[in-house]
């Protein structure tokens, strides 16, 4: 952790002093101390209880592709799938490890807990140690990043390469040589800059080892005032940081393809920026302003994540054309986005508390400070709205056509919020009124972590399929009307090893190419035929409200076939069909 902050330190203006200039001072030395336990902490709420309830559907359909060998499963992702592969590969070496609940799943925890850091060298870098520590906290305890984190899905590690990208952005946007400097020119100038330790360590430099452009005077290169120990690094720190840039809103892309709005969000901020380079915004914050790369720098750093990103391009349009042809998200309305602002703060905060509206009244006030804090620094400010603003914009202008707006595949625009909040508590004048703030913040996401953990409830396929195991016989006949329902229902059954037939209504497992097949009375033939020769039939019903809204085949059974038993799970039922 020392190491991490060693670095991203150096030579670097003056703390912003607009906020209460010393709240956070004497926290200064214990800094590494603090980021440890912020981060051991976030680790350890990601971890409690991962393994208590079974693996939902969209976790099982994980495992399952994950499972398939790497030209195989690539072939299914483009085929029934709407993500790219970058997780299902991770999860495919992952599996090594394990492959019941507690093992798929940390790789999930691994990603949310590794963001932690990487929020604090986002706020220490656009603002100081105090609202780096801040954001990581927020980050930590937030119950949403703690859901998703238990969840083997793609989402923390979408967030976690979204981070890395940001805090690679920030760098190059607070670093004059991005805009001096050509790509890669700095490494090839780190003979150069070794010298330049040896000068400013008070050591002679040999004759003819001055700096060509002036020999008369010795080249002081800015990061002259840091140790010999970390040049090597600080001296190419620009060329990592668009390597940094590069490779990982390349690997964004890659986690999910909605982040294709993270490059349009990076774009529009830096070529804003551009455009008001050449209309100077005073500014009465004594932090170095923001300022983009040079148009050179930016174009060749875009073709490079385009270059990476393109052997996916095929895939992309493929997925994208089947979503746009049939998917099952709703349209969005005010009360989903509003939904939204405030999963992102505190979701699964129990409504029937008396003081939820002074929880939402502490998130507005906080953000209200932090963007004022922020107003003097226009740069900053410019940046973390585009962030937080543009996914947001981009699937709301999207769904217009074709509904894509989902609060998850929002995740990373909840870093910005969280940068702000934390902001705005570094805004108050006293240390009393930041720390009473920060532990008021702790309490509310405590109450909704605890209402997480004591009241979330996945599907419950793990007992289902126990109970069928139970009292099913060979002759029976397994029937499941949401054909990719099998695979959470199979992850568990075949554990049991019991010789069922199982079908599927109205096709087998993906025969249709599609993930979830609607019934249709066309399909109803085919249903009588599968349960003609059996006297007893298990139909595994789910998500019939997008697969068979008409209620198709129960129906069809109970033209042959009545009802003798009925269990409830969350998320599914179980219905027993028996001749009469």
């Amino acid at each position: 952790m020392n190491s991490i902050l060693a670095i991203d330190r150096g030579c670097r203006a003056p703390p912003d002093e607009s906020g209460p200039p010393k709240v956070w001072a004497r926290f200064q030395r214990l800094t590494p101390h603090l980021l440890l336990a912020i981060t051991t902490l976030g680790g350890v709420l990601r971890a409690y209880q991962i393994g208590d309830q079974g693996l939902w559907l969209d976790e099982a359909f994980s495992v399952w592709l994950a499972q398939r060998p790497v030209g195989e499963m690539i072939d299914w992702i483009v085929r029934i799938d709407q993500h790219p592969p970058l997780y299902y590969l991770l999860l495919h070496l992952w599996m090594s490890l394990g492959r019941d609940e507690i093992a798929v799943r940390m790789l999930s925890a691994l990603c949310g807990t590794l963001t932690i850091p990487v929020m604090y060298l986002l706020g220490h870098r656009l603002a100081d140690d105090g609202v780096g520590l801040l954001a990581a906290l927020i980050l930590a305890v937030s119950p949403f990043h703690v859901r998703f984190a238990q969840e083997a899905r793609m989402y923390t590690l979408l967030t976690l390469n979204a981070s890395l990208a940001l805090y690679a952005l920030t760098r190059l946007l607070t670093d004059a040589r991005s805009a001096e400097l050509s790509l890669g020119q700095q490494l090839v100038d780190l003979r150069l800059a070794r010298r330049v330790a040896r000068t400013a360590q008070g050591e002679a430099v040999p004759e003819g080892e001055d700096h060509p452009d002036d020999p008369q005077e010795p080249y002081r290169h800015p990061d002259a005032c840091i140790s010999r120990r970390w040049l090597p690094l600080r001296a190419i720190k620009t060329d990592l940081a668009w390597l940094g840039y590069i490779l990982f809103t390349a690997a964004t892309l890659f986690s999910h393809n909605t982040a294709i709005l993270f490059p349009v969000a990076t774009n529009v901020l830096v070529l804003g920026l551009l455009v008001a380079q050449r209309r100077p915004h005073p500014s009465a914050s004594p932090m170095v302003p923001l300022a983009p790369p040079s148009p050179r720098n930016w174009a060749l750093a875009q073709a490079g994540v385009f270059l990476l990103w393109s052997p996916w391009l095929a895939g992309f349009v493929a997925q994208s054309a089947g979503v746009y042809q049939e998917f099952w998200i709703p349209p969005p309305t005010l009360e989903t986005v509003a939904g939204t602002l405030a999963t992102f703060l505190s979701a699964f905060l129990p409504p029937q508390i008396g003081w939820l509206r002074a929880a939402w009244v502490l998130y507005a006030g906080l953000a209200l400070l932090g963007l004022i804090r922020l107003w003097r620094q226009p740069g900053r400010l410019a940046l973390l709205l585009t962030v937080f603003l543009t996914p947001f914009a981009g699937e709301l202008l999207i769904s217009l056509r074709r509904p894509i707006f989902y609060t998850r595949t929002l995740i990373w625009a909840s870093l910005p919020l969280y940068l702000v909040l934390a902001a705005g508590i570094g805004r108050l004048r006293s240390r009393a009124c930041a720390l009473a703030a920060t532990l008021m913040l702790v309490v509310v996401n405590g109450v909704s972590l605890r209402a997480y953990y004591a009241d979330f409830q996945k599907e419950q396929w793990d007992d289902a399929a126990a109970l069928v195991a139970q009292r099913a016989a060979p002759a029976d006949l397994i029937l499941f009307n949401a054909t990719w329902v099998q695979i959470p229902f199979d992850y568990y059954f075949h554990t049991y090893n019991r010789d069922v037939a199982e079908h599927g209504a109205p096709v087998d497992l993906f025969d249709r190419g599609v993930l979830e097949p609607r019934m249709t009375t066309s399909d109803l033939p085919r249903l009588r035929t599968l349960i003609r020769d059996h006297g007893r039939v298990w139909l595994v019903y789910s998500h019939d409200w997008y697969t068979d809204p008409q209620g198709l085949i129960p129906s069809a059974l109970e033209e042959k076939l009545g009802v003798r038993e009925q269990w409830d799970f969350h998320g599914l039922q179980i219905r027993l069909y028996a001749a009469q």
